[in-house]
């Protein structure tokens, strides 16, 4: 079994569980008041197991899943091959440090905000989303109600990025968007940082010398 699907695995059950248990949501989720005052830091990491709904979960599970083990072509692979024996810890090191990095500027911001409350996987699946597109820049990902259209990965990074910063400036609505932008920045600079220490993959100037070398058609991609 992968560690990706060991995850998905993990987090479903939890979820599932939680779903019609308040007190283990309630025991979970990040609430930064709790943090503060109990010191209850587990919940930077413990809330990554629990979603709001079953869309919640299925779309973190699976786009964790996509990109994290792509059937043998997602980033859990990706570290085995540059990493070989310490791969597979790292990737897991990885992601349960993302999923309290994304969630420190939401303490700091929330720390004394009593009606805070936040849940899910996404900062630490958008570390997972932004490794495999450091990795891979030029891979093609599709855009959702826009069959057989594909955009290089680097594009759709950047367009992410953007998006989720305008949502968090607007503020409203119910998505934590900074811990989606904090993943991410957690995800590209843990992969540069363990691969300079461990490594002989130069990550960063591999990404840049790929899209200095691309085409238009190998930005957009059509079937």
């Amino acid at each position: 079994m992968t560690i990706t699907l060991a995850i998905v695995i993990l987090t479903c059950l939890v979820s599932f569980s939680a779903f019609s248990n308040e007190k283990l949501m309630n025991d979970l989720i990040f609430y930064p008041p709790a943090v503060a005052k109990n010191k209850q830091w587990y919940r930077f990491f413990s809330c990554g197991l629990l979603h709001g709904d079953f869309a919640h979960l299925i779309f973190n599970m699976y786009a964790l899943y996509l990109f994290g083990d792509g059937r043998g072509s997602g980033v859990e692979h990706s570290f085995t091959a540059i990493f070989g024996g310490k791969g597979k810890l790292l990737y897991l090191l990885m992601y349960i440090l993302a999923l309290g990095a994304c969630l420190i500027p939401t303490y700091v911001k929330n720390k004394d905000n009593y009606h805070y409350r936040s849940l899910g996987a996404s900062g630490a699946v958008s570390a997972v989303v932004f490794v495999q597109i450091l990795l891979n820049p030029m891979n093609g990902i599709g855009l959702i109600f826009i069959p057989n259209i594909y955009i290089a990965g680097f594009l759709f990074g950047v367009i992410y990025l953007v998006i989720s910063h305008w949502l968090d400036r607007r503020g409203g609505g119910n998505i934590n968007h900074s811990a989606h932008i904090y993943g991410a920045i957690f995800g590209i600079a843990f992969i540069i940082v363990t691969a300079q220490l461990f490594s002989d993959r130069k990550v960063l100037a591999d990404f840049i010398n790929t899209i200095r070398n691309a085409s238009l058609s190998d930005i957009f991609i059509v079937g």
